[in-house]
């Protein structure tokens, strides 16, 4: 998931603490492999940057538990980039210097940018598990096409463009929709970039665009372009944004009149913690990670095993984060496995190709990658029912 946060000015040292962890008993082993994590944990997107880091960390504990990797454990250097560009940079050059063979971060997109940028002359692997800008993994030329693919960097979520072309066929192939509005932010690069993609399959897929609304970011007013759709009367109407303005276009909407189902993207998924009432989004559909209702043993296992450690259900974002982490280990012991020394160019070539051959079932499914380094799978639809979210299946 992307969102953009301020690059601040003044120079402020980011909070840094260092979590270790070896065996189970607690003892460190002197043979041990460290792993960098970046990560929002306080300021405005530390609740998804403390979900990813979860996933991430008890993944990492059940390996350690299980011997680790090739007998070593793993050591975690974590890094509170605090949601900032600059920290973040900051925070990557401190990983290096603790001698960490890969990082998985960072979270938000903006501080990952930063972070790609600076690491391509150290071709450290690194694998987001909620960045989901195109250009996180592949510079572009100005027409959209790939100039370039960052051969260091992966990720564990789905694109913009992925889930903007997903709802539009979802759409008309399950809910037989034969028109759509769309209202985006025009201020989000998360926004425009699912718009884009949601017209162009809605035109693949011969569904009518029958008013295209937009407003700027931190507009917290869209009754006059609601007002304007529901007067063209779509069957559907796409809203590409976050939980916070979801819950107050959605309520808009009502007062406005508009009858028709609405879809959103992975940004929807704190709606159900944010929104009192849940009704006011009945009959609506969002793209997401995964749901803690998949029955698949991956996933029940996950949800289980989080709920008993953290007390609280994983959200997409820590069910990526540990599915991010199980990629970047199985990549690591084949660098082990290699006999590469390990921060060599060699061992992080290894882990980079291993990473890249990725073919395994996570619990966002099964996952391997494409010639842009995103992964291969498919989506859970998440529905609201009688004032509940409710898993609609993946597709």
């Amino acid at each position: 998931m992307k969102r953009f946060v301020s690059k601040a000015v003044a120079v402020v040292l980011a909070v840094v603490f260092v979590m270790s962890f070896a065996a189970c008993s607690g003892k460190k082993d002197s043979a041990t492999i460290k792993v960098g994590v970046l990560a929002p944990l306080t300021g405005g997107v530390a609740e998804y940057g403390n979900a990813v880091n979860n996933g991430v960390v008890m993944y990492f504990e059940e390996l350690n538990a299980k011997g680790g990797i090739n007998g070593k454990q793993v050591e975690l250097v974590t890094y509170d980039e605090e949601g900032d560009s600059v920290k973040a940079v900051t925070g990557y050059n401190y990983l290096m210097d603790q001698g960490v063979v890969a990082i998985v971060g960072d979270v938000t997109t903006t501080p990952t940018l930063a972070v790609v940028a600076e690491s391509q002359a150290d071709g450290t692997p690194m694998i987001t598990a909620s960045a989901t800008a195109e250009t996180v993994t592949c510079q572009m030329n100005s027409d959209g096409s790939v100039a370039q693919v960052y051969k260091n960097m992966f990720r564990s979520c789905f694109i913009d463009p992925f889930q903007g072309s997903k709802m539009a066929a979802f759409a008309v192939e399950n809910l037989n929709a034969k028109t759509a509005a769309v209202i985006y932010n025009t201020g989000s690069d998360y926004s425009v970039g699912l718009t884009k993609a949601f017209k162009e399959t809605a035109a693949e897929k011969g569904m009518e665009i029958v008013a295209e609304e937009s407003y700027a970011d931190g507009a917290v007013d869209f009754q006059s372009q609601l007002t304007n759709i529901a007067a063209k009367a779509p069957d559907v109407l796409f809203v590409p944004d976050y939980y916070g303005v979801i819950a107050l276009v959605a309520q808009q909407a009502q007062n406005a009149g508009v009858k028709a189902a609405m879809l959103g993207g992975d940004g929807w998924e704190n709606v159900v913690t944010t929104l009192t009432d849940l009704t006011l989004v009945e009959g609506a559909y969002f793209c997401s990670g995964y749901s803690v209702e998949d029955t698949r043993p991956e996933v029940q296992a996950f949800v289980k095993n989080y709920t008993a450690k953290f007390n609280a259900n994983p959200s997409m974002f820590a069910a990526q984060g540990y599915d991010a982490a199980m990629i970047l280990a199985a990549a690591i012991e084949k660098a082990e496995a290699s006999g590469a020394k390990a921060g060599s160019n060699d061992y992080r070539q290894a882990i980079i190709d291993a990473m890249k051959a990725t073919d395994m079932d996570c619990v966002t499914g099964h996952v391997t990658f494409n010639e842009y380094n995103n992964p291969e799978k498919t989506a859970a639809i998440i529905t609201f029912q009688n004032g509940a979210a409710k898993f609609w299946g993946n597709y």
